[in-house]
C-alpha cells in the first residue's frame, strides 16, 4: 500500500489552505498552517503570481491530497467520472466522498482520513457484514459500515462515540455512535460535499 510518509503539515503549507491531515492537532494551537502559513522551502517566504495552469495544477494536487490518493489513481478516478453520465467533477467528488476511508472519517469513527485509512487496513471494519480491508473501495447507498463486534473494545474505539458527537455528520449518512455503526442513505449531492473545493479546474487541467 504506497503511503505519503513525510510531514503532512508541509503539504497544508504547500497548497495554502488547511486541509486537515492530522486530526485534531489541526483545530488546536499547535497547527503548523497556523504558526506558519508561508510555503515550506528557502524560499518560501512570498507566494508568486500563479498563472492559469498553475491555480489548475494547485487545485487537483490540494483535492488528491486531501483523499490521500496517488497520481495514477486520480486520474483514473477523472476517467471514470468523464465516462459516466452527469457532472465530471460533481462525478469525480462523489467518487472520492464514497470511498469507505473517506466514508468511516465522515462518521466520526476516525480524526482524520489517514487514520481511518490505517484502521480499515487493520480489518476493524466490516460493510454489510463482511470484513474489508480496502480504504479505496466504493460504497453504495444503503450498504452498512460498522465495526466489527470483536473490534469495539479495542483502544481506537474507547472514545470514538464521543469523538462521533462531536462530529457533523453529512445529511447523505446515519450513524449510531452507541452500536458504532452508522449507513449510507444515498449519494452525496454536490451542496453536501466540500464546498472549497473547485473541481472544474481538475477538468480543465485534465482537459488540456
Amino acid at each position: 500500500m504506497a503511503r505519503y510518509t513525510d510531514p503532512v503539515c508541509r503539504i497544508c503549507r504547500r497548497e495554502g489552505a488547511k486541509l486537515f491531515l492530522k486530526g485534531t492537532r489541526c483545530y488546536s494551537k499547535k497547527c503548523s498552517f497556523e504558526r506558519r502559513p508561508a510555503p515550506p522551502g528557502q524560499h518560501g517566504v512570498r507566494r508568486r503570481k500563479v498563472g492559469e495552469y498553475g491555480m489548475q495544477l494547485r487545485e487537483k494536487q490540494k483535492i488528491r491530497r486531501i483523499y490521500s490518493v496517488l497520481e495514477r489513481q486520480f486520474q483514473g478516478y477523472f476517467e471514470q467520472a468523464s465516462s459516466t453520465p452527469g457532472v465530471t467533477g460533481e462525478n469525480l467528488l462523489r467518487m472520492l466522498e464514497l470511498r469507505l476511508d473517506n466514508v468511516v472519517y465522515r462518521m466520526g469513527f476516525a480524526a482524520s482520513r489517514a487514520e481511518a485509512r490505517q484502521m480499515v487496513g487493520h480489518a476493524h471494519f466490516s460493510v454489510n457484514g463482511r470484513v474489508v480491508t480496502v480504504p479505496s473501495l466504493q460504497v453504495k447507498p444503503g450498504d452498512k459500515v460498522e465495526v466489527r463486534d470483536t473490534h469495539r473494545t479495542r483502544e481506537p474505539f474507547k472514545e470514538a462515540p464521543d469523538l462521533i458527537k462531536s462530529r457533523q455528520i453529512p445529511e447523505w449518512l446515519s450513524v449510531d455512535a452507541a452500536k458504532l455503526a452508522g449507513s449510507v442513505l444515498t449519494a452525496p449531492r454536490r451542496d453536501q460535499m466540500p464546498l472549497d473545493l473547485n473541481e472544474q479546474l481538475v477538468v480543465e487541467y485534465y482537459s488540456r
